[in-house]
């Protein structure tokens, strides 16, 4: 009861200030900018041809990446603005029993990471349904392949936010979290690959498209609990820098 009551509060937060509102902008935002491009876009990449055929849904998957890099973000700036305002020497007096707090906090964010994850699709999903009818182009991707999208990018919102959660937990400065979260979710997988080919398999990327049923690269249980590493790897090393170090 006590690290339910502990969850309760740590969403009050996120929930009772400017932040999420920052990032429900910027999901609207995106949302406004993908209508835009599908009614005005030339479709020389094939855009529109990806959105109107139901054999594939690259187009719409790709906000699946873009979820995670924003929950990433938002994970990183919920915690480590925790450390930066002082504000985290109340939850542990409240919490004497900081690994509770920290899995608390973890656990509101990844609730809210999934949150933007799934509003973000489903945002990109209506615009690109209300846009399509003022061009020649038809919504044909089926039902259950959107489904497996927005599930993917929920799944893929969740594992951002406990990644960035974690690397603010460490680095616990606003700045240098966000910073952190850039390079572990889009800066280094790249690199890896270009020094070593194999690791592709197992970047974010490769998973998120597995999840959304855009490849096959690994088997989709595989993707999950990889892509799930992804998150828990730095929220174990948060952790274990919470316990060790001083708050203030």
């Amino acid at each position: 009861m006590m690290w339910l009551r502990l969850v309760r509060g740590e969403l009050r937060k996120l929930t009772t200030t400017k932040l999420p509102w920052a990032f429900l902008a910027v999901l609207v935002v995106m949302g406004a900018i993908t209508a835009i491009a599908v009614i005005a876009g030339t479709d020389m990449d094939g855009s529109k041809g990806f959105i109107a055929t139901a054999a594939d849904q690259q187009s719409l998957m790709a906000f699946g990446w873009n979820a995670m890099m924003i929950a990433g973000l938002f994970g990183a700036i919920a915690v480590s603005r925790e450390y930066a305002h002082a504000t985290v020497v109340a939850m542990f007096l409240t919490a004497p029993r900081r690994a509770r707090a920290v899995l608390a906090q973890l656990t509101a964010v990844l609730l809210g990471g999934a949150v933007w994850g799934f509003t973000g699709a489903a945002l990109t999903v209506a615009a690109v349904a209300a846009a399509l009818p003022f061009t020649h182009y038809h919504f044909l991707v089926s039902v259950a392949a959107v489904g497996q999208v927005i599930g993917a990018s929920t799944f893929a919102g969740a594992v951002g936010a406990v990644a960035g959660a974690g690397l603010g937990a460490v680095v616990r400065n606003m700045g240098g979290a966000v910073t952190a979260a850039v390079l572990l979710l889009m800066i280094i997988p790249p690199i890896v690959v270009q020094l070593v080919r194999q690791a592709g398999t197992w970047i974010p990327l490769t998973l998120l498209r597995v999840l959304s049923g855009v490849a096959h690269d690994v088997a989709l249980p595989s993707a999950v609990v990889v892509l799930a590493a992804w998150a828990v790897i730095p929220a174990i090393a948060g952790l274990i820098t919470v316990q060790k170090r001083d708050v203030i």
